[in-house]
C-alpha cells in the first residue's frame, strides 16, 4: 500500500503531510528511494509515431540538419524538434504533443521521407495531460524553462535562437511581448525587454533579427585606398589527391537548381548590356553609410540598384510578369518581390525582398541584411525563397564584368551586375575623369518581351542610378 501511494503521487510534500505520522525513518527512505527509481512499468502512456507532415511546394524528402531533442527529453506542443532542408529551404519541424521522446528515427545528415515516422513519442492517454514522469525526472531548472513556453494554458511562438538568447540572459518568455506575427517572440523583442531591465538604451531597428556591424576598431591600421586591385587569398584546404572516382547525391539546392535551369531552358533568352556610371552614387552611398550604420544597418550598393529597378517596373511591368506553361496568358503581377542571388555553403539561392514597391532604400537594406544573415546561417524560411517576380544577380562582388544570366521561371526577366572598375571616360567637354564604371547584363524572356522594351528599361533604371537625386521624384 506504501508503494502504491508513493506511485500516485507527484509531490514528496504531499507524502510527508499525509504520512509523516505513518512512517518510520527508514520506511520514508525506503519509499523516497521507490519515487526516483521507477521502473517503466509505472507509466500509462502510449507510445506514437510523429509523422513528418507535407511541408508543401511539392516537397517529398528532407535533410535532417540538427535535432533540438534527443531520446529521454519530454516536450511540448510546438516545441522545436528539428530543423530539416528541402531543396527549397530549411523549415523547423514542431510538435503535435506533449510528452516524452522515446526515438529518434533518423541521424544528422540522413533523408527524411514525408509521410514516414520522424520521431516516437509517449504521451499520457489518461486525463489529457503530460506523462508523471514529465515532473518527476525533470530536473529544477529545466522544469522552469519548460514553464516559459507557456502563458495561461496557450503557447509561446518563438524560435529555437530566440529562446536559446531568452535561457542565456534567465529570462522568462511568458514575460516578453511578442511583436511578431501572431504574437511571435522576436529576438528585437527580447533585447528591448532586457535593455528595460538594465536601464540600456539600444539603436532604433525598423526590422527584427537584424544584427548590429561591430564597430570598427580605432587602432586597427587603415587599408590603403590607392590600392585599386585586391591581391586573392590562396585556398587555406590542403589539396587531397585520392586517385579515384567519387560519386554523390544531388541534394538539397543542388538539386533545386537542377530543376529550374532544366526549366529555364525552354525559354528563349534574349540579352541585352550596358555600362553605368556609379560616380555620383558611390558618393551618396558614402554620405548615407555613418546614417545607417548608427541605425544597425550596413548600407551596400544593392538597396538602391533593387529600388531603380522597382521605379523602372512601375513604368514596364511586362518585366514584372510571368507566362503561364500553355503561353496562353500572362500575369502582371502587382507586387516587386525582388530576388537576390546570393552564394552560400548550401549552392546558390535566390530569397527576395518582398513588396519593394512600398519599400525604402533603408528598409530594402535592412531587409537585405536579415536574408544575408540567415543565409549564412542555412536558415531561410520557404517564405524567403518563393514568391519572386524580378531577379538581379551581383556577381560583380566575386568577379567579372559581363555575364549571362539565366531567368528563374517563372519569371520573364533577370539582371546581372558586373564590379565596379574605376575607368576614364570623357566628359561634355572632352575632359577625361575617373569614373565608378559597372556593366549590367539582361536577359528577358523573347516570348513575350521585345529588345526595345528592355532596351527602355534598362535606360531608366541606368538614369536613376547615374542621377540619383531623381529617384527622389518618383519614390513614394
Amino acid at each position: 500500500v506504501c508503494i502504491h501511494r508513493v506511485r500516485s503521487c507527484s509531490s514528496i510534500r504531499f507524502i510527508k503531510s499525509k504520512y509523516v505520522c505513518v512512517f518510520d525513518k527508514s520506511a520514508f527512505k525506503f519509499s523516497h528511494q521507490q519515487r526516483l527509481f521507477r521502473t517503466s512499468a509505472v507509466s500509462c502512456g502510449q507510445i506514437v509515431q510523429f509523422k513528418l507532415s507535407d511541408i508543401g511546394e511539392g516537397i517529398t524528402e528532407v535533410t535532417v540538419k540538427e535535432w533540438y531533442i534527443k531520446e529521454g527529453d519530454s516536450v511540448s506542443q510546438f516545441d522545436s524538434i528539428c530543423e530539416v532542408q528541402s531543396d527549397k529551404a530549411s523549415v523547423t519541424i514542431t510538435s503535435r504533443y506533449d510528452g516524452i521522446i522515446r526515438k529518434l528515427h533518423y541521424n544528422l545528415d540522413e533523408i527524411a521521407y514525408v509521410g514516414k515516422p520522424l520521431v516516437d513519442i509517449e504521451i499520457d492517454t489518461s486525463k489529457g495531460v503530460a506523462p508523471e514522469e514529465d515532473v518527476v525526472e525533470t530536473p529544477p531548472m529545466s522544469h522552469e524553462e519548460h514553464t516559459h513556453q507557456e502563458i495561461k494554458g496557450h503557447k509561446t511562438l518563438a524560435t529555437p535562437a530566440v529562446r536559446r538568447l531568452a535561457m542565456e540572459n534567465n529570462i522568462k518568455l511568458s514575460e516578453v511581448v511578442g511583436t511578431g506575427k501572431d504574437n511571435r517572440i522576436l529576438k528585437e523583442d527580447i533585447l528591448n525587454y532586457l535593455a528595460k531591465q538594465t536601464g540600456a538604451i539600444l539603436p532604433p531597428s525598423p526590422k527584427g533579427e537584424i544584427i548590429p556591424p561591430l564597430p570598427k576598431s580605432e587602432t586597427a591600421p587603415a587599408a590603403p585606398k590607392d590600392k585599386a586591385r585586391k591581391i586573392p587569398l590562396p585556398v587555406s584546404r590542403p589539396l587531397v589527391f585520392s586517385g579515384k572516382d567519387k560519386t554523390e547525391p544531388i541534394t538539397g539546392f543542388h538539386k533545386a537548381m537542377v530543376k529550374t535551369m532544366s526549366a529555364a531552358l525552354k525559354i528563349p533568352h534574349f540579352g541585352y548590356c550596358d555600362e553605368i556610371d556609379l560616380t555620383q552614387l558611390v558618393q551618396l552611398r558614402e554620405e548615407l553609410k555613418p546614417l545607417a550604420q548608427i541605425r544597425g544597418v550596413k548600407l551596400s550598393f544593392m538597396p538602391f540598384f533593387i529600388k531603380a529597378a522597382s521605379l523602372g517596373l512601375l513604368q514596364y511591368p511586362i518585366l514584372n510578369a510571368s507566362l503561364d506553361e500553355s503561353c496562353q496568358n500572362v500575369t502582371y503581377k502587382a507586387s516587386h518581390n525582388i530576388g537576390v542571388a546570393m552564394d552560400t555553403e548550401q549552392g546558390l539561392i535566390v530569397p527576395n525582398v518582398k513588396n519593394v514597391q512600398v519599400c525604402s532604400v533603408f528598409e530594402i537594406a535592412s531587409e537585405l541584411n536579415r536574408l544575408q544573415a540567415l543565409g549564412s546561417a542555412g536558415q531561410l524560411g520557404t517564405n524567403d525563397l518563393t514568391g519572386g517576380t524580378f531577379t538581379l544577380s551581383n556577381i560583380g562582388t566575386i568577379g567579372g564584368t559581363y555575364t549571362k544570366p539565366v531567368i528563374l521561371p517563372p519569371e520573364v526577366a533577370i539582371g546581372a551586375l558586373g564590379k565596379i572598375q574605376v575607368l576614364p571616360r570623357f566628359n561634355g567637354k572632352g575632359e577625361v575623369f575617373k569614373a565608378q564604371i559597372m556593366n549590367v547584363s539582361w536577359s528577358a524572356d523573347h516570348r513575350i518581351i521585345d529588345g526595345a522594351t528592355m532596351a527602355r528599361f534598362s535606360n531608366l533604371w541606368k538614369s536613376y542610378l547615374e542621377n540619383p537625386a531623381s529617384m527622389l521624384l518618383d519614390l513614394k
